[in-house]
């Protein structure tokens, strides 16, 4: 399908795989989406800074990629860093089209509805979208395509109104007479308003007089106080909604001063904020913050997970405010067509952008449109002519296209081409996975996961998508045929495990499954290993993970990642199970009782493990520590001998020898992928599932403790 993307400032069409629909989502094919004047084109123009300049504004990224270049190399970083800048990006936020595909738990919407739909990643501009069911809502049969495609812009108008609180016959002005001005206009007239407007363009001060503003002031020829002053017998307007884009202080000092004592501004552009005690202490003006649509925004759990708002206590939602947009619409109060000043099929999208970056008067509002046609979406397309790998080489397909995946796995596979040969890359994201794919020689990108399981030219599938994937994933994968490396975790849940392990110990052949506990892998947990190789008897572990914090909200916090002890002390619990190479005898853990919710139970623990043979295991996991100390440390003890782990860079040994020393921080990412191969080729599993499966039930096993959950 083709989709509009921007890269290094510009505006760009092309070729990618179309989505596929998951949980509460649908896939709809897009008739008309609305591009956002000052959103967008701020997004184009920011993508064509460079890097130095970038940097002096995002301190925080310069810091994330030293850090990454202790653990990848100052090569390696700075080829993901210049891939990240100049990688083409999605772009849009507003569509409407027909529902052609829904996923499971999609109440309230049918293949063939014709709906609207918003949200950054989701209503793109491109032929096919995949929206969540939150973000979309019906189209009512009086409103057409185009005019439904610029709901996400009618809902931030529709928000910031509402966070007015209008009253009939109150006078506003709106500072910033563009789209969002405009529509807010009407909203005001809708409620009864009289509606001053401030904007230097004459065009668009006529066009707000025909939607019934009263007065249009241009502020470079007029003083709004004399004027708004004039309008009100002196009293000063009830409110000011500035909708403007400016980088300007003096929008918001005007508009406090055009108020009436004790009115209210309400910022819905994006505006210098720069404040004046003096313009506002003394009329005790309220200053508000309207956000986007409104409620629902920016929560990860009602955008994409789908839980809504009860009615009763939070009336109007971003969902609601979209349905309530287009019905204003539908009723006359809402005049959309008069502001579509230019509309461009897709493939001229570089046109519609150039078209709104000129000098002198742009167009108020541009669409574009999408042909119509009845094929189904294509979720698989060539990137690469087809290679010719040397014998023995295997063939791999990548499931999962994000961070981990591009600055770990992807780059070792390319470096190891004598091992393997990259087949294709999936993603959710066609754009991810086409990027993904010609950066790193794959033949192939793909969305659809089903489709590439069906490929009799991969051999094997590494799985790095998010935690609540993997098992169902390795499982398909095994049953069929392909050999798997699934990230750690193997399983989050007792029910997943054993799916698994049903099938791995009652099938009489299968292919190898790898998880992809890097660790015992590196050179650190190899010294480890042989530090222990004949010992006379147990030994003594304390390792220490000092994790960083990361926010509730997080998706490793909810269902899709399992938590930080089940999502990432996996790890280390497949060190001691390698270390100790034997059954546990018992586990216990205790966490501390957060004082409040900035913490989690499962976020600082110690869990001690203690196996068969005697040996005893302690993790300390903390996300309350300093991030200038080492994330990961350690001590053991065995037959008169230390060893002590610096964070993967150092291992020193007393009272033998084993020390190692490595130029920079090695995890045993690349050596898992040897492990890997070498296992496929020669039918030797380099973790025998027991293992494995034991890793996942001291996991669950200790987060049943931490939550206090029954057995």
């Amino acid at each position: 399908m083709k989709q509009v993307l921007v890269s290094q400032g510009e505006a760009v069409v092309r070729e990618v795989p179309a989505p596929t629909v998951g949980q509460g989502e649908v896939l709809v094919k897009v008739s008309a989406s609305c591009l956002s004047v000052g959103t967008e084109m701020s997004g184009v123009r920011a993508s064509g800074v460079p890097l130095w300049r970038r940097a002096l504004y995002r301190p925080e990224q310069v810091a994330k990629a030293a850090r990454m270049a202790l653990d990848k190399g100052v090569r390696r970083t700075w080829e993901f860093v210049e891939q990240k800048r100049s990688e083409a990006r999605q772009t849009g936020y507003s569509a409407a089209g027909v529902v052609v595909e829904t996923g499971s738990d999609v109440s309230g919407l049918a293949v063939g509805d014709r709906v609207a739909c918003a949200g950054g990643g989701y209503a793109v501009h491109a032929e096919y979208i995949r929206v969540p069911r939150n973000l979309c809502v019906p189209v009512p049969d009086g409103v057409g395509f185009d005019a439904a495609s610029t709901v996400t812009l009618g809902a931030i108008a529709l928000q910031g109104v509402r966070r007015a609180s209008p009253t009939l016959g109150e006078t506003f002005v709106v500072a910033g007479l563009g789209i969002l001005g405009q529509m807010t206009v009407q909203l005001l007239r809708a409620n009864g308003c009289r509606v001053i407007g401030v904007d230097p363009a004459p065009e668009r001060i006529d066009l707000a007089r025909e939607f019934g503003m009263e007065l249009g002031i241009d502020p470079s020829v007029e003083t709004e106080l004399e004027h708004v002053a004039r309008l009100t017998d002196g009293l000063g307007a009830d409110g000011v909604i500035i909708t403007a884009a400016t980088m300007s202080d003096a929008v918001v000092s005007q508009a406090f001063q055009v108020c009436r004592k004790k009115g209210r501004v309400v910022l819905v552009g994006d505006v210098g904020l720069t404040l004046n005690r003096r313009d506002f202490y003394e009329k005790e003006i309220d200053f508000l913050i309207s956000t986007s649509y409104g409620p629902g925004r920016y929560d990860y759990r009602y955008e994409e997970l789908g839980y809504d708002y009860p009615p009763a206590y939070v009336r109007w939602t971003e969902n609601r405010n979209m349905a309530e947009y287009l019905r204003q619409i539908e009723d006359g109060r809402v005049d959309v067509g008069s502001m579509i000043t230019a509309r461009h099929p897709v493939d001229d999208a570089p046109a519609a952008y150039a078209s709104l970056s000129t000098d002198g008067q742009k167009p108020l509002m541009v669409l574009l449109t999408y042909p119509e046609h009845e094929s189904a979406p294509v979720r698989s397309i060539r990137v690469a002519s087809k290679s010719t790998p040397s014998p023995g080489t295997i063939r791999v397909a990548v499931v999962g296209a994000g961070a981990f995946a591009q600055a770990n796995h992807l780059p070792n596979l390319k470096s190891l081409g004598d091992r393997f040969e990259l087949r294709t890359v999936v993603s959710r994201s066609g754009p991810t996975a086409t990027a993904a794919a010609k950066r790193f020689g794959a033949v192939t990108a793909s969305t659809d996961f089903d489709e590439m399981l069906e490929d009799r030219d991969i051999d094997a599938i590494i799985v790095a998508t998010r935690h609540n994937l993997h098992a169902s994933m390795a499982l398909a994968a095994l049953q069929a045929g392909k050999h798997v490396l699934v990230e750690k975790p193997t399983a989050l849940t007792k029910e997943d495990l054993e799916s698994l392990d049903e099938y791995l110990t009652n099938s009489d052949e299968t292919p190898m499954l790898m998880t992809g506990y890097n660790r015992r892998f590196s050179p650190y947990g190899v010294g480890l290993g042989s530090l222990l190789r004949g010992r006379s008897g147990p030994f003594i572990v304390n390792y220490r993970m000092n994790a960083g914090f990361i926010p509730a909200d997080h998706w490793v916090h909810g269902p899709e990642g399992g938590g930080r002890n089940l999502g990432e002390a996996c790890h280390i619990y497949d060190l001691f199970t390698f270390l100790a190479n034997t059954e546990v005898a018992s586990v216990s853990a205790t966490s501390i009782a957060p004082a409040s919710e900035h913490y989690r139970r499962n976020d600082n623990f110690i869990a001690t493990i203690r196996f068969t043979d005697g040996s005893v295991a302690s993790l300390t996991y903390s996300a309350a520590g300093s991030t200038e100390y080492a994330k990961e440390t350690a001590d053991l003890y065995v037959d008169g001998k230390t060893a002590i782990l610096h964070d993967y860079e150092r291992l020193e040994v007393y009272g033998g020898d084993g020390d190692v020393k490595t130029a920079m921080r090695d995890k045993g990412f690349r050596d898992e992928l040897v492990a890997f191969a070498d296992c496929i080729n020669n039918g030797k599993w380099p973790i025998p599932w027991w293992q494995q499966k034991q890793v996942v039930e001291i996991g669950l096993e200790i987060e049943r403790q931490l939550t206090n959950a029954p057995k």
